[in-house]
């Protein structure tokens, strides 16, 4: 998929359809800078969105996902249902990525913790003791951060 060309075949539609981002974005409850960010090819819509806005623009969610209007005779190897499908998995997968750099920042944090306490003795080793102590603590800290963000985006 190409978000840029996505994007531009968005504008394209709702203008043909004599729609400011506004005016779409408020059909599909979505902020107006949410259709710009499409135009814009910086993000896709999400997988709840999709079908209001293909029937919004007036097109299939194939011709959506290539970024173009198809050919009449043209043949397709998937139907709109396993692209939809397709996008839903992709999304969710997204989110579980997310999930797991938080338990990833987790158990790198606590092993750094771990770490700290095999050094001291000297004014240097305490030193960085200490040191891999706060990166320990900062490491968990942003960890947890991105694992409950991440859990309560999908909740």
């Amino acid at each position: 998929m190409n978000q840029i060309a996505i994007g531009n075949f968005i504008e394209k539609k709702r203008k043909e359809q004599n729609l400011t981002q506004a005016q779409l974005a408020e059909k599909l409850g979505v902020s107006n800078k949410t259709v710009s960010k499409w135009e814009n090819g910086k993000c896709m819509p999400d997988y709840g969105v999709i079908q209001p806005l293909c029937t919004e623009l007036g097109v299939t969610v194939s011709e959506l996902m290539d970024g173009e209007e198809q050919a009449p005779d043209s043949i397709r190897a998937y139907d709109d249902e396993q692209i939809l499908d397709l996008l839903k998995r992709t999304q969710a997968l997204e989110s579980q990525r997310e999930t797991l750099v938080g338990i990833l920042l987790i158990v790198m944090g606590m092993a750094l913790g771990a770490m700290s306490f095999t050094l001291g003795g000297s004014d240097v080793k305490d030193f960085f003791s200490g040191l891999m102590m706060g990166l320990s603590c900062a490491t968990m800290l942003v960890g947890v951060f991105v694992a409950v963000r991440s859990i309560a985006k999908r909740g």
